[in-house]
């Protein structure tokens, strides 16, 4: 049933009154001339069809419905739930009108939208000149043709780019929710959609078989979809059937189509329109399996699935050098630590391949916290029109700023854990002095360790304790007599603690547990030292406890995390943990390099409590056969442990990284498959690693 808004006021009229009633009569109650009324009730037959009422007119008597209570309740009911909108709205009459173009797209008269809208000729001629300028966003031109009608000119790209704009704009969240979570029946996930602004303008039996061939397919895909893309996707289809339906022509071929590859997605597009074609009858043209193709791969999911749990991994080796150069650019000096942020970098990627795809063929996105995020988070989101430029440069086209404002959430949230990281709270080496440091001093002593419990370390002192060597390891002292060395930050109180001095402790205490550990009598130099004593005994472990071990040639790559577990620590618990942690580092990006010819397992873990390094192969040398290890033939495991050296040991392990590309005899060592060998390579290699850091320093 489709029908305007003043045919359902017609109607709700007429299903009031029991007897017949003029025209004149009814004109008055809606509040229209009675020509305006003599006109609607010429397509009154075809708002009543599917319906057991029957229109009833006789001149010089009046107009009724004749049928059963039950149809009038029925079609009541029907009306009931199609909501009107206010002709007088200027702004949403222009939304309808640009709804309606999109739909129809053929040449309509002036008048068509006049008597749907309710409105006079003029007003309707002043609101197509408002919309004009919208359409021209997405290269199509309002065409007036004298006597004619007005039409819509442009590509069908443009076409079905603003088709996407429009739905992205103006469908109501509260109605995607209810239209995403209804799942008992087609029936319940169309009544939201039909209620609508756009549901109300498109055809009911159109998106209810769409509904019902979508969720007939239960295919994963499409189900994991977040609500906007479902919807989005159902309407896109429903369009597009009703234009062909129409016999309205789409165009055969797009230059951009050769280019929609023809992977999982595009199977999935070309299986929807098998399910369409033999729901409604019709021939789909094929160009239009690469418009849905788009809108799967350009759509949100709310879950990613790998091997049937919710992570996401990197396509491929150039995503991933992708989404380095975007962290180098937003921030060169902490990329290091952003690239170890695993919930910050399964985020990105999920954000990153669907934006790819929008924005290579102009699909439209809207971000309704655009403006709050530019105005909160400006430093951030200004780190981010760097990023955007490395988008831009790969991709060849411009991205506009509300796909920056997202990448600003994703890397706001990372800067956000990377703060929390730096700011490390610590336990704070605090003095309390008196005379003599047992009487008054014990009893402070007593109640703040009641109060700060762990955040303090206390020792109670004597007036004449306070040496150059106490001074060096405490942060501040806590006194209620004179102190004669004024450079020593004191806090000082009333023998009693009162509010007002326990508040001034709790100041001191949250500034010092938020500051590095005191160093004793340390200078550059000494620094130094310990800093190349640390490089010299890492560098030492990773070549000292090297692990070379053999695997069967048939190995999966899940046995293959249990074997690396087992050979890199002999505790079963930490066992565990390197399998664990190892598999969910190649969930968030594969560390198989078929191009090199290895794979790199590499991984932060509490597994280990050494920098560690290991080379794994097959028992005849020769390249692992499961299909999953791409040919390979040789495996290296990279496992950092967690503790306080974590730039140091990167460092290390990223210099390895480097040398397993650049240096070519290392990997024919390696291939020979002697431990001892790739013993003596490697250590050549960090001495120099190890002489280049030393040259630095000078």
């Amino acid at each position: 049933m489709d029908m305007t808004p003043r045919m359902r006021q017609i109607l709700n009229v007429l299903l009031k009154e029991q007897d017949a009633i003029s025209v004149k009569h009814l004109a008055e109650q809606i509040g229209v001339s009675k020509r305006t009324v003599q006109r609607e009730l010429e397509y009154i037959s075809g708002s009543l069809k599917g319906y057991d009422i029957c229109f009833w007119s006789k001149t010089g008597v009046g107009i009724r419905l004749d049928g059963s209570k039950e149809e009038k309740q029925r079609l009541r009911e029907a009306i009931g739930q199609r909501d009107s909108y206010d002709t007088g709205n200027r702004e949403e009459r222009r939304k309808r009108l640009v709804l309606e173009i999109l739909r129809e797209k053929e040449l309509r008269k002036l008048f068509y939208y006049s008597d749907r809208f309710g409105v006079s000729e003029t007003t309707v001629s002043a609101d197509l000149e408002s919309v004009e300028g919208w359409l021209l966003q997405y290269g199509l031109r309002v065409v007036r043709k004298p006597g004619s009608g007005i039409s819509v000119q442009g590509s069908e790209e443009d076409y079905r780019r603003a088709i996407r704009a429009f739905i992205n704009e103006n469908i109501d969240t509260k109605v995607l929710r209810e239209a995403y979570e209804a799942t008992d029946s087609v029936q319940e996930q169309c009544a939201p959609l039909q209620k609508s602004e756009i549901g109300q303008i498109l055809n009911d039996d159109i998106l209810k078989r769409v509904i019902g061939c979508i969720s007939g397919m239960n295919h994963t895909c499409v189900m994991t979809l977040t609500e906007s893309s479902y919807v989005g996707l159902v309407i896109h289809i429903a369009i597009a059937v009703n234009r062909i339906l129409k016999n309205e022509m789409i165009d055969a071929k797009e230059p951009w189509e050769k280019k929609v590859p023809r992977d999982e997605d595009y199977r999935l597009a070309a299986e929807i329109v098998e399910e369409l074609e033999e729901e409604f009858e019709i021939a789909i043209p094929e160009v239009e399996i690469s418009y849905i193709c788009l809108h799967i791969k350009g759509a949100k999911h709310e879950k990613i699935t790998w091997n049937g749990e919710q992570v996401l991994t990197a396509g491929n080796r150039e995503l991933q050098q992708l989404i380095n150069e975007m962290i180098d650019a937003f921030d060169m000096e902490q990329a290091y630590l952003l690239k170890q942020d695993d919930e910050f970098i399964q985020g990105l990627l999920a954000h990153l391949q669907p934006t790819m795809i929008r924005l290579t063929h102009g699909m439209q996105i809207q971000n309704p916290v655009l403006d709050e995020i530019k105005e909160n988070y400006t430093e951030i989101y200004e780190k981010c029109l760097l990023v955007a430029k490395v988008l831009e440069e790969k991709l060849g086209c411009r991205v506009p700023e509300e796909e920056t404002g997202f990448l600003t959430v994703h890397f706001g949230a990372a800067d956000v854990r990377l703060e929390g990281r730096r700011e490390q709270i610590r336990r704070v080496h605090v003095g309390v002095v008196c005379s003599s440091g047992i009487g008054i001093s014990r009893l402070m002593t007593s109640k703040l360790e009641k109060t700060f419990k762990d955040r303090m370390e206390l020792t109670a002192y004597g007036k004449n304790d306070i040496t150059p060597y106490v001074i060096s390891k405490t942060d501040f002292f806590i006194t209620s007599i004179l102190m004669e060395q004024q450079e020593i930050p004191v806090v000082f109180v009333n023998p009693l603690l009162n509010d007002e001095d326990m508040e001034n402790i709790r100041k001191a205490t949250y500034q010092y547990e938020r500051m590095p550990e005191k160093q004793k009598e340390k200078n550059e130099f000494t620094g130094q030292l310990e800093q190349i004593n640390l490089i010299a005994a890492q560098i030492n472990q990773v070549i000292k406890y090297l692990e070379f071990f053999k695997v069967d040639n048939q190995i999966s790559f899940e046995e293959l995390l249990i074997a690396v577990g087992e050979k890199m620590s002999p505790y079963s618990d930490r066992s565990e943990i390197i399998r664990e942690d190892l598999l969910h580092r190649e969930k968030i990006a594969s560390q198989v390099f078929a191009e090199f010819g290895f794979a790199l397992l590499h991984t932060r873990t509490k597994g280990v409590i050494r920098p560690s390094f290991a080379v794994c192969m097959t028992k005849d040398l020769k390249c692992f056969e499961n299909p999953y290890m791409k040919g390979i033939d040789m495996v290296f495991i990279m496992l950092v442990p967690v503790d306080d050296h974590l730039r140091v040991n990167n460092d290390i392990m990223g210099y390895i990284s480097t040398m397993l590309i650049e240096e070519y005899d290392f990997i024919d060592t390696v291939r020979q498959g002697k431990k001892e060998e790739i013993r003596t390579v490697l250590s050549q290699y960090l001495k120099k690693y190890f002489n280049k850091y030393l040259a630095g320093l000078s």
